[in-house]
């Protein structure tokens, strides 16, 4: 292979691959600074002139005459006189010798392995030039489509044939894929594994969230609206708690939009995950209050020195601000970064309910009195939330917690 035909089909490659023209003009001379080294020794005497566009590449050699029996003979920069006379009869000693290098002189190995060594090269660049472009953007949203559906991820390819990958941890817990169909999540993070970079999306991420009510929101996305927070339980509920600094603009209003027109193209994103919008404020006892919307509060009683809240209603806003699955009152803790506990402002129970008390021939007093410290005194109370919560809420171990269910519903069936 010449020195124009191994150019011109690295520069083909190059310009593939989107590589700039210095760039690429950049790796030809490492690459050939290295063969030079391999075979000289030294490279600091050699010139490499490369024109990519016409597949010209000259390797110069300089040299400075000296005697014959002299001690620099060894040099590397050095060239005996009748060394030199032998190129040009007419040199002197003292003058510098210009020698052209041909790429046929590395011997055909030296020249084959350059050649993938520069196309080695061009991969690597492509490689880091997609980690760049994506570490960049994290935290953007992005669209995909998708080509394989992996029981551990979900595989797209982007506008410029990359893979990206959305991880089942990151998947909306009702998103179903199909090959083919385009996807928006935003860029989670971005690593290098093994030198391959690995982009990972997410569609779980409160971020993801907020870019949506950037998309559909102008408000927020000209900053006329301030998203202080997102707490999500993804494709379930979220709450998002914004603020105005604009006292002629309702953020709540803004976000939600007319009859419900720009909260519903998120909803619709999220596949239906409900979306409580929250007007933040300083003043902690009115954020709680919406925090366990639609829950009608009565009073409230906050210990900031142990991160809790008592939350005290009538018996039936309750359920209201517990939620299916204790939903709502997890959310409205995270939100509000405090731990809330529920209370029923009196004593007297609905016919339907049951207080704790009565099981005590079943459940251990000291687990009674625990459930009550979180505001738990009747059945139904407790079973409107899930074995995790009650375990994160409590002291109770997870089997004591199974025990105690299967109890209350026994009182149900």
């Amino acid at each position: 292979m010449d020195a124009s035909t191994l150019v011109e089909s690295f520069a083909d490659f190059a310009k593939q691959k989107n590589i700039d023209r210095p760039t690429m003009i950049r790796i030809l001379e490492d690459v050939f600074r290295n063969m030079i080294r391999k075979k000289y020794e030294h490279d600091d005497n050699f010139d490499i002139i490369v024109n990519s566009d016409k597949g010209d590449l000259e390797i110069w050699r300089f040299r400075e005459i000296v005697e014959d029996d002299s001690e620099d003979i060894w040099d590397h920069d050095k060239i005996s006189l009748s060394e030199a006379r032998k190129i040009e009869p007419d040199f002197e000693v003292g003058e510098e010798v210009a020698e052209e290098i041909h790429l046929e002189d590395f011997g055909r190995r030296a020249v084959s392995t350059a050649r993938q060594t520069l196309m080695q090269k061009v991969k690597d660049l492509e490689k880091d030039i997609l980690f760049e472009k994506y570490k960049e953007i994290v935290g953007e949203i992005i669209s995909g489509e998708v080509y394989q559906v992996l029981s551990r991820e979900v595989l797209l390819i982007d506008g410029e044939g990359n893979e990206i990958s959305l991880p089942r941890s990151e998947q909306i817990p009702k998103d179903r894929y199909r090959k083919g169909e385009t996807i928006r999540a935003i860029v989670h993070k971005v690593e290098m594994i093994n030198g391959n970079p690995k982009i990972i999306l997410s569609r779980t991420s409160p971020v993801f969230l907020e870019r949506l009510f950037e998309q559909e929101v102008p408000e927020v996305y000209d900053g006329l609206i301030t998203i202080k927070k997102v707490i999500r339980e993804p494709g379930e509920r979220a709450k998002v708690a914004v603020e105005s600094y604009d006292d002629r603009i309702d953020p709540v209003g803004a976000c939600v939009g007319m009859k419900g027109s720009r909260i519903h193209a998120i909803v619709r994103e999220l596949q239906n995950e409900n979306i409580d919008v929250i007007n933040y404020t300083e003043n902690l006892d009115l954020y709680i209050t919406r925090a366990l919307s639609p829950a009608k509060i009565t009073s409230i009683k906050v210990d900031k020195e142990n991160g809790r809240v008592s939350v005290y209603l009538k018996p039936d806003q309750v359920s209201l601000a517990i939620g299916k699955g204790g939903l709502n009152i997890k959310l409205a803790s995270r939100l509000v970064d405090m731990e809330i506990d529920v209370f029923r402002e009196d004593a007297e129970l609905q016919d339907e309910d049951v207080d704790l008390q009565e099981f005590s021939d079943e459940i251990e007093g000291w687990v009674i009195e625990e459930l009550k410290r979180i505001g738990l005194d009747t059945a139904k109370s407790v079973l409107a939330l899930d074995v995790e919560e009650l375990v994160r809420r409590t002291d109770l171990e997870e089997e004591t917690v199974e025990i105690v269910l299967k109890a209350l519903k026994k009182e149900f069936e």
